[in-house]
This record gives structure tokens, C-alpha cells and sequence, in this order.
């Protein structure tokens, strides 16, 4: 499929993808011609192991055929000789999106505001106790520890959504993305509610005995 052909039927759902309203983070998100010119074009500029080169209209008509939410997904969790997350476990799967959505459309669609996907293949509770649960504990380097409220009140002061974000981008002694770039921005969110959602039970657990004692 050629990508004239792709981009007549993609164009309607790039561009109206602009308008959707999306959960707000802590910070605006970078533009998909941002993340293609400072990390994309370093593969896709010259077409590097494979990658379809920025222009060349048959090789992305290909790609965009099995489907912006595929395509996505591919870049989130890494194929063939692609890293995930493009080789930037620090970039949010919004900004994986513009990046796709800039390259496909060959710089015409406007940046959506939500991700085209954002898979959830591992639990919340998997998660924490396959890596989170190896700094967070027992606070290693003052990771907030689970069950511990006293810990978590200071970070959730900016909500959830701005907490996320900091386990996307990284915090002082904790790495991007825990430090396995290809976990998604939602399996990081759940794991995440995982982690205060035990805490929060712990928490009341200790009133409630609190209280039996009185």
C-alpha cells in the first residue's frame, strides 16, 4: 500500500486524534517532529538496520497497514533490532505516538493528545513483585516503602497521573521505567496503584487495631 493510499485513510483518525482530550501529566509532552528529530532520525534518517527511512512512502505504507495501535505497540516493546521505546525508556507512550503519527503522515497529522496504545500485558501486583518490590521494600535508596503511609504522602500530593510520570522519566536513584524500558506507561500506572492501594489497606489495618485497642 502505498503511503499516499495509507495516509487518505489514516488522515481522518491522526488528525482528529489532536482533539481527543487525554489525562493531563506533570508536564506538556514533547511533539512527534521533537522526539523524531533528536531520537528517531538517528535510525530512521538513513534507514539503520532496517528501519524505514523518514520519506520512503512504500516502506511505511507497510508498516501503517497492520494498524496505528500495532505500530505503537511495536515501538513501546521493541521489534527486531528497534529498541523499545526507541533506545528512550524515558519518552511516554504519547510521545512514541507522535512520533509514529509525524513519520507516517509525513509530518502533516497533528499531535494527538492520547496514546494510540498502551498495552497492559503484566499486573499491577506481577510487577511489583517481579522488580518494584526490590527498592521499594524496603526503601532502598528512599524508594517510598510499601505500607509505609508516611512515605507516600509527600509524592502523591500532585496526584497519581504526575507520580507515573515520574516512574516513566525517572527520580533521582530510580531509573527510567524501573530500568525495563519496555513496560508500558500503564503497567507502570498499575503498578503503582498496586503499591498505594497496599498501603493504603495497611494503613487502615492499623487503625482498625488501633481501635480494638482502646
Amino acid at each position: 500500500m502505498s503511503l499516499k493510499k495509507t495516509w487518505g485513510a489514516l488522515a481522518p483518525a491522526l488528525l482528529l486524534s489532536g482533539l481527543c482530550i487525554g489525562q493531563a501529566l506533570a508536564a506538556p509532552e514533547r511533539s512527534g517532529k521533537d522526539v523524531v528529530d533528536s531520537v528517531c532520525s538517528g535510525c530512521h534518517a538513513t534507514g539503520k538496520d532496517g528501519a524505514p527511512r523518514i520519506g520512503d512512502t512504500e516502506a511505511w505504507g507497510k508498516r501503517a497497514a497492520v494498524g496505528l495501535d500495532k505500530l505503537t505497540e511495536n515501538a513501546i516493546s521493541g521489534v527486531r533490532k528497534m529498541p523499545a521505546h526507541g533506545g528512550q525508556a524515558s519518552l511516554t507512550d504519547l510521545e512514541m505516538s507522535r512520533a509514529i503519527s509525524y513519520m507516517i503522515s509525513g509530518g502533516h497529522s497533528v499531535d494527538p493528545k492520547k496514546a494510540f496504545a498502551s498495552p497492559q500485558r503484566i499486573s499491577g501486583k506481577e510487577l511489583v513483585e517481579k522488580r518494584c518490590q526490590e527498592c521499594h521494600g524496603a526503601g532502598k535508596q528512599g524508594a517510598p516503602r510499601i505500607g509505609n503511609m508516611d512515605d507516600w504522602n509527600p509524592r502523591l500530593q500532585k496526584g497519581l497521573d504526575a507520580l507515573a510520570k515520574s516512574a516513566v522519566q525517572g527520580h533521582k536513584g530510580m531509573p527510567a521505567r524501573a530500568g525495563m524500558a519496555h513496560l508500558s506507561d500503564k503497567e507502570l500506572k498499575t503498578a503503582l496503584e498496586y503499591m498505594v492501594n497496599q498501603t493504603t489497606n495497611a494503613a487502615q489495618k492499623k487503625v482498625s487495631e488501633a481501635n480494638e485497642q482502646r
